[in-house]
């Protein structure tokens, strides 16, 4: 693995960066690599409020909380938790996002921009909206030859050519295997982490446990790189860069 990288995560919901990516970030730090996160809403819209008996705004003083014991966990380099709408990004003007997410890039200067795929991982509409503003932001950066970022890799899952249903009832549909460019083969180590940082979401713990994430996960996390083509996929999202 190539070391001394910077690498941004940029997600749009508190407990995103656990579900999977936790792992990677753990690998990630112990290689050497500085590891930044950064999302988009504090997540107070979540249905949890409602059992809690919390208003969005409280739910998300609640959540926020949870994350800063994420960052302390794994240990990241930074995080920061922005205060967009949860569950309304996509009434935002994208440009909004998109002029805010570049200012942050352009002064933290990441080797790596990693958000979810096309398909959201699970479809959700403000994971979808991030996809499509990161790209967006991406491909400006490199029109405008800017150095930094060097890759987009994106989050994905594998199609296993088996139905995947979301709470919606519309059929989910992941990366076909010849998209897929890196497969991160997890230690022992990092599936802990993962475990442990999920553990930091006590008003989640329920809804963590009925995912099966960590099943889910397995021993390997998967990702795109958009405008590149690897075959076979490589092992480490910081290599081969130009």
């Amino acid at each position: 693995m190539n070391t001394d990288n910077t690498i941004l995560y940029v997600f749009p919901h508190p407990d995103d960066e656990s579900f999977g990516p936790a792992a990677a970030m753990h690998a990630q730090l112990g290689a050497g690599h500085a590891v930044h996160l950064l999302t988009l809403t504090k997540g107070g819209a979540t249905r949890q409020r409602h059992r809690l008996g919390l208003s969005i705004d409280e739910m998300g003083e609640v959540r926020h909380q949870e994350m800063l014991a994420v960052e302390r966990t794994l240990g990241l380099s930074s995080m920061t938790v922005w205060d967009y709408p949860d569950s309304g990004l996509k009434h935002l003007d994208p440009r909004i996002l998109e002029r805010a997410i570049g200012d942050f890039v352009r002064e933290l200067q990441p080797d790596v921009l990693v958000t979810y795929d096309v398909h959201g991982i699970s479809g959700f509409h403000d994971h979808l909206v991030a996809h499509a503003v990161v790209k967006r932001l991406y491909v400006e950066l490199r029109e405008h030859q800017a150095s930094s970022p060097r890759r987009l890799a994106m989050l994905t899952l594998p199609d296993s050519g088996e139905p995947v249903f979301s709470k919606t009832g519309i059929r989910l549909k992941h990366s076909e295997p010849e998209d897929v460019d890196c497969i991160l083969q997890l230690e022992h180590a990092d599936i802990e982490m993962m475990k442990s940082c999920l553990e930091c979401y006590a008003t989640y713990k329920d809804t963590i446990e009925e995912s099966g994430v960590v099943e889910k996960v397995g021993s390997a996390l998967y990702f795109e790189f958009f405008g590149e083509k690897h075959s076979p996929p490589i092992a480490d999202i910081t290599a081969a860069m130009t």
